[in-house]
């Protein structure tokens, strides 16, 4: 939660700049092609996780260890 109240501190920011640099249109758009492509690298992590634990590659600590560390830097998960 705390990741994205500061996303949503930095996009205000730079909205709040003005048209002395970005257009709103660009920062917007920019910070959810960055978002989007950070939780998507997330997901991937989270399946690949998924698959070595199901194939028995990782003990269930190892999994879990793992779930919550990917867990604690997804806004989504």
């Amino acid at each position: 939660m705390f990741r994205l109240s500061m996303i949503l501190l930095l996009t205000t920011a730079l909205v709040g700049l003005g048209p002395s640099a970005c257009s709103t249109k660009e920062v917007v758009g920019g910070a959810a092609i960055g978002g989007a492509a950070y939780e998507y690298s997330n997901k991937r992590a989270m399946d690949e996780l998924k698959e070595d634990y199901q194939s028995g590659r990782i003990s269930n600590d190892e999994y879990q260890r793992r779930k919550n560390e990917i867990e604690g830097r997804s806004v989504i998960y």
